[in-house]
This record gives C-alpha cells, structure tokens and sequence, in this order.
C-alpha cells in the first residue's frame, strides 16, 4: 500500500458546509460551500463518515478507503456536545441513554444505548456562525452525547424526540481523535501510526 493511501487530515467542518467535495446538482454547486475551499486535498481523498451542513466540528478526511469503511462500520465512539432547546430533565437524559425511537429511511428505528452527560458548563468552543438561532431569551442546555452509530442527524432527531431540538452540534471527538482548539474551516494532516492513524 503507498504512502498516498494512507494520508489522512481532521478538519474543523464549519457550519453551514457541506461533507463533501462537489455534487451532480448544478444549482446546489452553484449555492453550498464544499470541503476543497479549506485546502488543497490530494486526488481520491474522501470523509470517513459524515457531518450535516447544520452541524459543526471534527470531520476526518483519508485517501484510504479501507480505513474509511473499518472507522465508519466498527462502532468506534463519535462524542458530541450538543446546544438543546430548553433546560433538559434527568428523565430525558436516561431515555437518551437507553436509547429512542427516531425515523431512519421511512423507517422507525430504536437508537443503540448511548453515553449522554449534561454539561454544566457551557463548553470553550468557537463563537457560533451567526445564522445559527440560539434563542438567547429562552433557557437552554448543554449536553456531551457519545454514540457508537450514526445515523443521518442522529443526535438531532434523538434530542428532539424527548422534547429538546438541537440548536447547535458540534463533534469533538472520534475514537482517540479530538478535535481540541481547533478553529472552523482549519485542516491539519495526522501521522501515522498517531492515535490508530495507518
């Protein structure tokens, strides 16, 4: 396997960014933001899972497809801190845990049991993009939720379905990657054989 193969960045996937490099659709190419205006990727890169365009943070990036389909199917932890809607309940909180019922593909589907702590302390992250509507005369919450799957908007769909929508998401770990003090839209390349980098 060459040296190409095993190239891999995290990035700070900054709101309102799609996680992915160009789309077939000429109008939405022509409106989103897309992942090759924060540096010079080399050819055949790709995302190791993804982010919505709502949503924030650590994303990893290889030209190793292998390690891309071992990271995405092998229930490697994704920990999130999650902005909520309202001030949350203990009670919604071991229902998280335990795991809700969200619509996946038309389909209702129960979510694996999870870790889900609430932060008391509002967590030191980037100011948030201005778009993002915090509702700053309403109380809101936060919480540090850790899955092991990852459904399309998982964590937002789960926090809604116990009553508290998802007002800012950003990921901040995968596995033993963390996304530290990173700022939005910066890339650094890992090493190899760094925290289970190939």
């Amino acid at each position: 396997m060459s040296n190409k193969e095993n190239i891999v960045f995290k990035i700070y996937k900054p709101f309102g960014m799609l996680s992915q490099f160009s789309s077939n659709d000429a109008k939405e190419s022509r409106k989103k933001r897309f992942l090759g205006e924060l540096y010079d990727f080399p050819e055949g890169i790709m995302p190791v899972g993804r982010l919505d365009e709502k949503s924030e943070g650590l994303l990893l990036l290889t030209t190793n497809g292998k390690w891309s389909d071992t990271i995405n199917r092998s229930g490697i932890e994704k920990e999130y801190f999650a902005q909520l809607d309202g001030e949350i309940s203990l009670e919604s909180l071991k229902k998280l845990e335990k795991g809700v019922e969200i619509g996946f593909s038309g389909k209702k589907y129960i979510t694996k049991p999870c870790v889900v702590k609430r932060v008391l302390q509002e967590p030191e992250l980037e100011a948030p993009a201005p778009v993002i509507r915090l509702g700053r005369h309403r109380p809101n919450s936060w919480i540090s939720i850790t899955i092991t799957e990852g459904k399309f908007r998982q964590v937002r769909k789960m926090t809604a379905a116990v009553g508290f929508p998802t007002l800012r998401l950003v990921r901040v770990r995968i596995g033993d990657i963390h996304l530290n003090i990173m700022k939005p839209g910066e890339v650094t390349q890992l090493k190899k054989g760094l925290q289970g980098i190939p």
